[in-house]
């Protein structure tokens, strides 16, 4: 089969110890995104299986109907919304999906949290600007952490800060906060508490149409001036525009932020970018060796049960 792998931003999926699994395959790679329905379609002509990491490329019904060679979509990881699965099928096309680790997205929360509180980039910054200390920072012990959703990360995260003497304070639906309770944690008595509350607050939820925008304008202004929000999940969990609106008038006071709604981001070209109160880092919370070991391995699985006849991890139809 001719396997065709896109968005490779570092060329490291060639170096990966699961990329012998592809060696009886025809193997394209690119380390670059194109955007646009013709350029799409040039990478994509002479593919039978696509490999695609995360949600960086966008498959819709338009361009499966110019990719007639196409039989496969190994996805990294599990299927969003990037992919419509109706028009996959429609297509004859597969869609196979997997699994990933949760833990090197976690750690990138716990970093940007620490980073954040210590002003570790500006202090940085300054050292190598020929200067000396010139901020005072603060310590997460003893500090109020909200967790919005309480899945498999959220509950690390909270685990992680009340191991570091911080409180965590859970919100999310009812069987969100049942599960926290269950678990030994906090609940906020409302979501207005739980915005107001916060020294630092954390979004630990998937992007699906019901968390779509779920974070408002409304509860930003609820934030103290003194707190600070990171987001390592989705951009779009945030009402658009709202987070810069918010930074500029100072609640909350700081951010610290990996997702953007237009991914990559290059040039420089995000208004975030240009605020002195968002510390913003390019899409990390994933991209880590073991992690994508686990990722691609089971992509490349997926490749060699289909080219066997023998399909697996296959992506259903929601009822």
């Amino acid at each position: 089969m001719h396997v065709v792998i896109p968005d490779d931003y570092q060329d490291c999926v060639r170096h990966l110890n699961c990329f012998e699994k592809l060696r009886e395959h025809q193997v394209s790679i690119y380390n670059d995104t194109v955007k646009g329905l013709d350029a799409l379609v040039e990478r994509f002509r002479p593919a039978d299986a696509i490999v695609l990491t995360r949600e960086r490329t966008l498959i819709t019904g338009e361009l499966l109907a110019k990719l007639p060679n196409l039989r496969l979509i190994s996805q990294t990881g599990k299927i969003n919304t990037h992919v419509d699965v109706a028009a996959c099928q429609a297509a004859g096309v597969m869609v196979c999906d997997g699994s990933g680790s949760g833990a090197c997205t976690v750690e990138l929360n716990m970093l940007l949290i620490l980073a954040s509180l210590r002003n570790l980039v500006t202090e940085t910054q300054r050292l190598h600007a020929g200067l000396w200390q010139g901020t005072l920072g603060h310590q997460l012990h003893g500090k109020t952490v909200g967790i919005m959703g309480f899945g498999r990360l959220g509950a690390q995260v909270s685990h992680l800060v009340k191991a570091f003497g911080a409180k965590p304070l859970v919100w999310g639906r009812e069987s969100t906060l049942k599960k926290a309770c269950d678990q030994g944690f906090e609940v906020a008595a409302s979501r207005e508490a739980f915005f107001s509350t916060c020294d630092i607050l954390t979004l630990q939820l998937r992007l699906t149409p019901e968390t779509l925008q779920m974070v408002t304008a409304s509860d930003l202004a609820l934030m103290k001036p003194t707190a600070t929000l990171i987001n390592v999940s989705r951009a779009e969990l945030i009402e658009h525009g709202a987070l810069e609106a918010a930074l500029k008038m100072g609640r909350p006071g700081f951010a610290a932020v990996d997702v953007y709604e237009e991914e990559p981001v290059l040039g420089a070209n995000h208004p975030l970018l240009k605020l002195p109160n968002c510390l913003c880092t390019p899409h990390l919370g994933f991209v880590e060796k073991d992690n994508y070991e686990l990722y691609f391995g089971m992509a490349f699985d997926n490749i060699n049960a289909f080219a066997k006849g023998t399909p697996a991890n296959i992506v259903k139809l929601k009822a």
